[in-house]
């Protein structure tokens, strides 16, 4: 048994409104993840990063220089605030910062206040090779801070968990189970892993993804909590839809959660947008990928009616923090939003 883990030494992941250092990003580049479309998601990924930027440092993984004069156009042209924007020469083979960014976690406590927790990165179940680049980001990240770095050796992406902070995380059997990921391993010993690495007590497992995501179903699409005991999760009211069985299964199964107080968790809906569907494939557009940076709750919006309805509702939960809707239309071609994008990195 290892004695020597994260948690033991008092380290936990902060939930995602708890202050920022700084937002790390990986420029789009790979035409593969966008096919025929990737020029056109840039300029609102550029106003994804001038918001960002308004409250945070934003730290953006290049592969050399003439990528990193692309981004800074485009940037620029956003009208970002570039003091606020560092470029890393830290190649990658993809954009999904969320999965294979560095997982940082804190001691306000202790000598040393944060570390990186670096997991094992497969692509989403070898679903799309290589991504021998996307794997180390986090090392590399925490060698030029200078910060201990932890590998727990197995396979989880970012986007498959969510926090509340204060020792509860949020997952889904669907992903974190998928013979894709840890065939070796139970659920309770990858229940270990996440009690051990990322300093939480209590884990809340729910079913399916929605449809169209490759990813087998994370929970960022899914589920997201907007203060310690209060979550969001989408719901789909036209009952012919596939995803309608599945989010009513997850709705009921969040009413039935305690969080690590024994309390009860409020439960807000959240609409689903109609479905976006581009060359014939019906793509994973949820309002739950938001993003929560320092001074906004950005949101991805898909030209639906149910996008004024979700960021309403967004507003009213987040009081301190202005709720603002980015067009995701050509970025969810991706199969990933904002949030899948972005990986925070607390104070």
């Amino acid at each position: 048994m290892n004695t020597n883990t994260p948690a033991k030494q008092g380290y936990f992941f902060p939930a995602e409104w708890s202050k920022h250092k700084a937002t790390w990003l990986s420029w789009p580049h790979k035409e593969a993840s966008w096919p025929g479309k990737l020029e056109s998601i840039y300029p609102q990924y550029a106003a994804f990063i001038k918001l960002i930027a308004e409250g945070e440092e934003v730290r953006i993984n290049v592969t050399n220089k003439a990528m990193e004069d692309h981004a800074r156009a485009y940037i620029e042209r956003a009208g970002a605030d570039m003091k606020q924007i560092f470029f890393h020469h830290f190649p990658t083979n993809d954009a999904w910062c969320r999965d294979h960014g560095p997982a940082f976690l804190i001691n306000p406590t202790a000598d040393i206040k944060k570390i990186i927790v670096d997991w094992g990165y497969n692509a989403w179940g070898d679903k799309y090779p290589p991504y021998d680049l996307d794997d180390v980001i986090p090392t590399k990240i925490a060698e030029m801070y200078g910060i201990p770095v932890h590998h727990p050796g197995i396979v989880m992406e970012g986007g498959s968990v969510e926090f509340n902070g204060k020792g509860t995380v949020l997952t889904s059997t669907s992903c974190l189970l998928n013979t894709n990921r840890n065939p070796s391993k139970s659920r309770g010993e990858i229940e270990e892993y996440i009690i051990d690495y990322y300093g939480v007590k209590n884990i809340l497992w729910l079913g399916e993804g929605i449809i169209g995501d490759d990813t087998d179903g994370h929970i960022d699409d899914i589920t997201r909590f907007v203060n310690e005991d209060t979550v969001v999760t989408v719901v789909e009211e036209n009952k012919g839809d596939e995803n309608y069985i599945i989010l009513k299964e997850n709705l009921k199964e969040l009413h039935k959660m305690r969080l690590e107080n024994g309390k009860q968790l409020n439960v807000v809906e959240l609409p689903m947008p109609s479905p976006v569907i581009y060359d014939d494939q019906r793509l994973p557009a949820s309002y739950a990928n938001f993003y929560i940076s320092n001074n906004h709750v950005i949101v991805p919006t898909f030209r639906d009616k149910n996008d004024v309805v979700a960021l309403d509702t967004l507003q009213e939960l987040f009081k301190d923090r202005k709720v603002t809707g980015l067009d995701s239309t050509d970025i969810i071609w991706g199969l990933g939003s904002f949030h899948c994008l972005s990986q925070q990195e607390p104070i």
